[in-house]
C-alpha cells in the first residue's frame, strides 16, 4: 500500500486506534473522513486535526450502511481506502445466560459491519487505478480470551474473511491489508485499558503500524511485535501456554 495521496475512510475514527491512525494517516499527505455514532466525538477529532473530515455512521444498521456508502462516494468521489476499524469488547458470561445480547452485537458490529460496508464500496473501489480495502482483526483472532468469546470469535472470522476477500481481489486494483492489534491502551474495555501498564502504549503501537505499512508496501498483515507470540502461536507449537496464560487475565 502506498501511504500517501489517498482519500480513506476509517470507521470507529472518533477514538482510540481509528483516531490515531486518522491523524498519523492524514500527517503522511492524505485525504481522511472519519465515521461513527457519536458526533461529538467525531467533531473534536476534526476540529483539532483541521482538513478532516466526518460522517455520521451506525455501523449495525444495514440500510444505514448502504445509504451512507452512496453519500461518502458521492461526496469523496476520489476515496480509494477504507479502514474497517469500528469494533466493540465486550466480556461474556456464558453459563450465566447473560451473554446472548452481547454476542449478537459484537456481531453486528465486529463482523456483519465490515462486510456490509466493504461490500458496499467494492464496486467504486475496483473502478479506482489503486486501492485498499484494511481489516482490523486482532491478536485475538489467533489466541481467544475466554473472557470475551464472542470479540474473540468475531476478529478470528475477520481474519478468514480477509484471507478470502484477497484471494478474490487478485488481478484488481484493490489491496486487501489486516491490522492486528495486541492488547493496546484504548478504552475498548472501558477506561482502565487506557492506562493499563501490561497494554501496549497507543503512540507506540500507532508509529509501528505506519512504519510497516511504509517500509513493506506489499504487506498483507500488520503484526507488531508485541502481537507476534499471539499471532504465531499456534505454528511455533505455544497455543496451549498462552491460551492458558489469558484465560488467568481478568481483561
Amino acid at each position: 500500500m502506498n501511504i500517501t495521496g489517498n482519500t480513506i475512510l476509517i470507521t470507529g475514527g472518533g477514538s482510540g486506534i481509528g483516531r490515531a491512525l486518522a491523524e498519523a494517516l492524514q500527517a503522511k499527505g492524505n485525504t481522511v473522513i472519519i465515521a461513527g455514532r457519536r458526533q461529538a466525538a467525531l467533531d473534536e477529532v476534526t476540529t483539532a486535526n483541521p482538513g478532516m473530515q466526518s460522517i455520521t455512521l451506525d455501523i449495525q444498521d444495514k440500510a444505514g450502511i448502504e445509504s451512507f456508502a452512496r453519500e461518502v462516494v458521492a461526496r469523496f468521489p476520489s476515496l480509494n481506502v477504507v479502514l474497517n476499524n469500528a469494533g466493540i469488547m465486550k466480556p461474556e458470561n456464558v453459563p450465566a445466560a447473560d451473554n446472548l445480547a452481547i454476542a449478537e452485537e459484537t456481531i453486528a458490529t465486529n463482523l456483519l459491519g465490515p462486510i456490509r460496508l466493504t461490500t458496499a464500496l467494492l464496486p467504486h473501489l475496483i473502478a479506482q487505478p489503486r486501492a485498499a480495502v484494511l481489516t482490523v482483526s486482532s491478536g485475538l483472532a489467533f489466541v481467544p480470551l475466554a473472557a470475551t468469546p464472542t470479540y474473540s470469535a468475531t476478529k478470528a472470522a475477520i481474519h478468514s474473511w480477509s484471507l478470502g476477500l484477497r484471494q478474490q481481489l487478485k488481478g484488481t486494483s484493490v489491496e486487501v491489508i489486516e491490522i492486528a492489534p495486541p492488547y493496546v491502551q484504548t478504552e475498548l474495555l472501558g477506561p482502565h485499558q487506557a492506562s493499563d501498564p501490561e497494554a501496549m502504549p497507543l503512540a507506540e503501537f500507532t508509529e509501528e503500524v505506519m512504519s510497516i505499512l511504509e517500509t513493506q508496501p506489499e504487506a498483507t498483515e500488520v503484526i507488531v511485535e508485541r502481537c507476534k507470540p499471539l499471532r504465531f502461536a499456534e505454528a511455533n507449537g505455544s497455543f496451549a501456554q498462552v491460551f492458558a496464560a489469558l484465560s488467568a487475565r481478568t481483561h
